[in-house]
């Protein structure tokens, strides 16, 4: 209290306090924690060393802790305490070196319980004791290092630890300064972690992946860390039923050992996303410096489930708080094809409609189930009973059965399976999905190929193929485009990998950047984005077509509008996956529709597209295109659109259109006229629905393209008549000439369906 009120002790005070602080108690609970106050009370009262013989007591007194420290610690391990003074002093140590003073100020506050100034000019000696004569910055790296972990870590334990040390001596370079070796404590730390995770463990892998990457001078490259080695990582994920999926997971697992491995998995996820996230960031320094950086290979990525652990940590927020966030954006960043929105939200619904089921979880096994599948022609309620009682399992103990269950996706292909097994495997996907969603959906592609491709079907594709060229997902058995359930979870496949495909593409450029300068770099990274922007909309673009494609009816399939038929289902679900495709890309919308696709869909994409609006931005567009084809298909996506939404700009575009077919009147040559007003007509009879004022253009346009359909019909009856004639009494027609005439007539019999489709016209209008 005198030292607060800066009151100064007397002679006998200062004797008296200085015997009671360097006094040698025996190793104890209770000695740790009065060694820590009296080294607090040196650093609050420097004026207690204030001459030379209570400054060598002092020294002494420092070394003789540092000598018994091991003693201590050992008294600390045996009743359960993971804190001693020896962090204190390496601590102490560690902010003199680097001068943080108030770092020390604050250490000394909350050891005393209570506020005391300590003020840089009253620590001289000290800090010169400390940094020059005990602990050099050498040594304090080398003490560091042979520190041990603290078992158990977790932000409940109180006082200063070993990780407080390590994390201020890797701000400051220490360890790639002085060549030592901190991977290997890192590494043991994080094994030994618990929950809730420690306030400090996330700085200290940003800290620790910094000075991997990154070396703490420019002119030496070889001031790094080590990173750690798959073989470290995979040892933590050995266990795990979701890295070996052949692994039957034991039901009675302990709850705190799960959540012990966990927690450690958890951080090294966190390290892998941040080093790959700061790898790519220096890619450029790295690659101008001919520096071999470590680049985790995909075989290990793909094998680590970082959805799962992701999903898990988010579930408990209390106890994993401080790393969610981090690990979301790095995961949204690097890898958006596992943070499906849709997905996500499936997945947190809880299925209130899941029935007790009639066989009990334990008799479910792997080989049951594959017999069950095999006679599923003959009893179906087998695999019925058997798949009910799968859906009530968790996802992670669904894992040992995914291989049987979507090897065998081909037997649900087969004519007249119930629709509620295709739902029930539709569900267990899903589920899947939300644990293993690479390996799942690899394998979920490789066992529905088309059986009909020949010997590409031997060769599996692995998830690089299918990232490189997500069109392989839609190289299915035919049968998947009319099973509206397995159709539901292909296309979230393939979105999935569209996503992964454009986020490689970004990665292969930032992974292997120009080695130029000047403004020839910058041209030539323009023109690398500006290729991969072309990939990536031709990908996406011949993905939409497909997809419509699988929406025109089959030769043994009848388009009745029946709103109860597969082809009607399998129309939604394609309509609304383009949909979500348009409102991501609408620029995807304007290429597609540039492109073209079959007049028969412009009704259904209409009519079950919400976003096909935005076409009216770009018809004009699309009407001044030089292609009679392009022009005839504006007409009709106009007609559409114009019922589908009748406002103002649609009447805009609807009169642009019809004078658009007044202009080609008299432009188009009388060869083109006819195929080209035949397949328009309609489309003036839409219009005129939609927009009744809009009559008397189209009574207008109806009557020029009349007359002049009379007219030509007039001339070329007549000079076809008079030459037929003359030719056949002579009996000399020759090849071309015959032609000419075949043409002629034609022509002449394609006026006549014009004529007829105006009169019809003109009576659906009138009507």
């Amino acid at each position: 209290m005198k030292a607060i009120a800066t009151l100064k002790f007397s002679d006998d005070e200062v004797v008296c306090l200085l015997r009671l602080i360097t006094s040698h108690p025996a190793p104890s609970c209770a000695a740790v924690r009065f060694v820590s106050l009296a080294l607090s009370m040196f650093l609050a009262c420097p004026n207690l060393i204030g001459n030379v013989e209570h400054e060598k007591t002092a020294k002494a007194w420092i070394r003789w802790l540092i000598d018994q420290e091991s003693h201590f610690a050992e008294i600390s391990e045996s009743s359960d305490s993971s804190s001693s003074y020896g962090e204190m002093l390496l601590l102490v140590a560690i902010h003199f070196h680097n001068n943080q003073i108030h770092a020390i100020s604050d250490l000394v506050c909350s050891t005393l319980g209570m506020k005391s100034a300590v003020k840089s000019n009253t620590l001289t000696k000290i800090k010169i004791f400390f940094t020059q004569e005990i602990f050099t910055d050498k040594v304090v790296t080398a003490h560091a290092v042979r520190v041990a972990v603290t078992p158990g870590l977790n932000s409940t334990i109180p006082g200063f630890l070993p990780v407080h040390c390590v994390y201020q001596l890797l701000k400051g370079r220490a360890f790639s300064k002085h060549k030592v070796p901190i991977k290997g404590w890192i590494y043991r730390q994080i094994r030994a972690c618990h929950t809730p995770v420690h306030p400090l463990l996330p700085p200290l892998i940003e800290t620790y992946v910094l000075s991997i990457i990154t070396p703490s001078t420019k002119s030496d490259h070889t001031h790094t860390n080590k990173p750690i080695t798959e073989q470290e990582i995979m040892e933590v994920f050995k266990d795990s039923v979701l890295v070996n999926t052949q692994k039957q997971r034991p039901m009675d697992c302990g709850q705190t050992d799960k959540q012990d491995n966990f927690t450690s998995q958890l951080l090294l996820m966190y390290y892998i996303l941040l080093y790959q996230d700061t790898r790519l960031a220096n890619m450029k320094a790295i690659v101008s410096s001919n520096r071999k950086v470590l680049n985790y290979s995909d075989s290990l990525l793909s094998r680590l489930p970082f959805k799962y652990l992701l999903q898990r940590a988010q579930k408990q927020p209390d106890l994993y708080g401080g790393l969610i966030p981090h690990i979301l954006r790095l995961m949204v960043s690097h890898y958006p094809h596992l943070c499906v929105t849709q997905d996500w939200l499936e997945e947190d619904i809880k299925h209130c409609d899941i029935t007790t089921p009639l066989i009990s979880p334990n008799k479910v096994t792997s080989h049951l189930l594959m017999q069950a599948l095999e006679n599923m022609k003959k009893n179906p309620t087998a695999v019925l009973l058997q798949l009910e009682t799968l859906v009530t399992l968790s996802a992670e103990d669904l894992v040992p059965f995914a291989d049987v269950i979507v090897s065998n996706l081909l037997c649900f292909l087969e004519p007249g399976v119930p629709r509620k097994l295709l739902e029930l495997v539709r569900t267990l996907l899903i589920k899947l999905n939300s644990v293993m969603p690479r390996s799942i959906r690899v394998m979920f592609v490789n066992a529905l190929r088309d059986q009909n491709a020949g010997a590409i079907v031997k060769i599996a594709h692995t998830e690089d193929n299918l990232t490189v060229d997500p069109l392989t997902v839609l190289r299915c058995d035919d049968r998947v485009l009319r099973c509206p359930p397995l159709l539901d979870v292909t296309l979230r496949i393939l979105s999935a990998y569209l996503q992964a495909s454009r986020t490689f593409l970004s990665l292969h450029i930032q992974t292997n950047p120009v080695a130029m300068t000047g403004t020839n770099q910058s041209m030539t990274d323009f023109e690398r984005e500006e290729l991969k922007n072309a990939l990536i909309a031709a990908q996406e673009s011949a993905v939409v077509q497909i997809l419509l494609e699988t929406c025109l009816p089959k030769p043994n399939e009848s388009n009745t509008g029946c709103l109860l038929s597969n082809l009607r289902e399998v129309q939604c679900i394609v309509c609304s996956h383009v949909h979500q495709m348009f409102i991501s890309d609408p620029n995807l919308a304007k290429l597609v529709h540039f492109q073209g696709y079959p007049s028969e869909l412009i009704a259904v994409t209409v009519t079950s597209i919400p976003s096909m609006h935005i076409c009216l931005d770009f018809i004009p567009e699309l009407l001044s295109q030089p292609q009679t084809e392009k022009q005839v298909f504006a007409v009709q996506l106009t007609s559409h659109l114009c019922l589908q939404y009748a406002l103002p700009k649609s009447l805009g575009i609807a009169k642009l259109a019809i004078n658009v077919l007044s202009t080609l009147l008299t432009v188009l040559s009388h060869e083109m006229r006819p195929d080209f007003y035949i397949a328009c007509l309609p489309s003036l009879i839409r219009i005129s629905k939609a927009f009744p004022p809009l009559h008397e253009e189209i009574h207008s346009l109806l009557t020029r393209l009349g007359r002049i359909c009379s007219s030509h019909m007039s001339s070329m009856d007549t000079l076809t008549s008079s030459e037929t004639s003359h030719r056949l009494t002579e009996g000399d027609v020759e090849c071309h000439q015959l032609a000419h005439i075949k043409k002629n007539v034609t022509l002449n019999n394609k006026y006549y369906d014009l004529y007829y489709e105006i009169h019809k016209t003109f009576s659906e209008i009138v009507r």
